[in-house]
């Protein structure tokens, strides 16, 4: 089977290291890497995207490659057709496929009975090519990951499961703050704990958001009700308190930055004044997704 990139967990520690540097290279330079000429890669939305779309599209165009954008919709999977032999037709005409959805099964289903590389870019478990980009940044930022700490403050998410896998593989530490009943996926913690034993990560999890951000680096948000659960509108009563405002921010590290996924909620999950104040921060994570995601993809669909 092909190489493919579906958990944060199917890189290590030098990998993602080398993947940031190598993103850094392609910063300064966007055409350098010309891997994916006369390649065809075909993006897979299930869900809406702005950043995620943007991003995989310009760098496989950058790549020399050409992007071939699916909708949902407008696919066969829309009228339930199996993912198995969606998978089989489209490794016939594609050399690697990128996917946002759901499922997280679908992914590895598409990976498993496709035989080219899949890039998961984003299920309701995982949101790894996002974290790549927050590594690069917090790189950016400290330069380095080394005695790191993150702090995440809101739902026990896609990327709260993410994160935890994340500081685990590179030994940072990690404390995520949730109300109670939200806290991130069990088989993600239990995931992370078993890596954090032999890289001497640090993972707590906590409802106290306090608690969370005493010596922390970084303060990470994201949105209270993902996409899909619109309806959820009652869910928002338990996060008060979730807010990461000036009153949170300043029981970190003196010079800790706040970091946000995007789309931000200003009010909600974080407060308009401090969104602002770390803008730059947080624009720079979303323009990262673009480099950190060519050099993902000149390391999978090159060959």
């Amino acid at each position: 089977m092909a190489r493919s990139f579906i958990s944060f967990t199917d890189l290590n520690k030098e990998e993602v290291l080398n993947i940031i540097e190598y993103a850094k290279k392609l910063k300064k330079d966007k055409f350098l890497d010309q891997s994916l000429k006369g390649k065809s890669i075909g993006l897979i939305f299930m869900k809406q995207s702005t950043r995620t779309r943007l991003s995989f599209e310009v760098g496989v165009y950058q790549m020399g490659g050409q992007p071939v954008y699916i909708s949902g919709s407008s696919t066969q999977l829309a009228r339930g057709e199996d993912i198995k032999d969606t998978a089989r037709v489209m490794a016939r005409y594609l050399d690697g496929i990128v996917i946002r959805t759901f499922s997280h099964q679908e992914v590895e289903d598409l990976a498993k009975y496709g035989n080219i590389p899949v890039i998961n870019a984003l299920t309701d478990y995982q949101h790894p090519c996002q974290v790549l980009a927050d590594l690069m940044t917090i790189t950016e930022v400290f330069g380095t990951l080394a005695g790191k700490k993150i702090a995440y403050v809101g739902d026990g998410n896609n990327m709260a499961n993410t994160l935890l896998l994340a500081c685990a593989v590179m030994g940072m530490d990690i404390s995520v703050a949730t109300p109670p009943n939200y806290e991130p996926n069990s088989k993600a913690v239990l995931e992370a704990v078993i890596i954090a034993q032999k890289t001497g990560s640090k993972i707590e999890l906590t409802n106290d958001p306090k608690k969370a951000v005493l010596d922390a680096d970084v303060i990470y948000t994201d949105v209270w009700v993902s996409m899909g659960q619109e309806g959820e509108k009652e869910k928002k009563k338990a996060f008060e308190g979730f807010t990461v405002n000036k009153d949170l921010v300043v029981l970190a590290k003196p010079d800790a930055v706040v970091m946000h996924c995007l789309p931000a909620h200003k009010g909600e999950e974080i407060s308009e004044d401090v969104f602002e104040r770390y803008a730059d921060v947080i624009f720079n994570q979303a323009e990262n997704r673009l480099h950190v995601q060519k050099s993902l993809m000149s390391l999978l669909f090159k060959k």
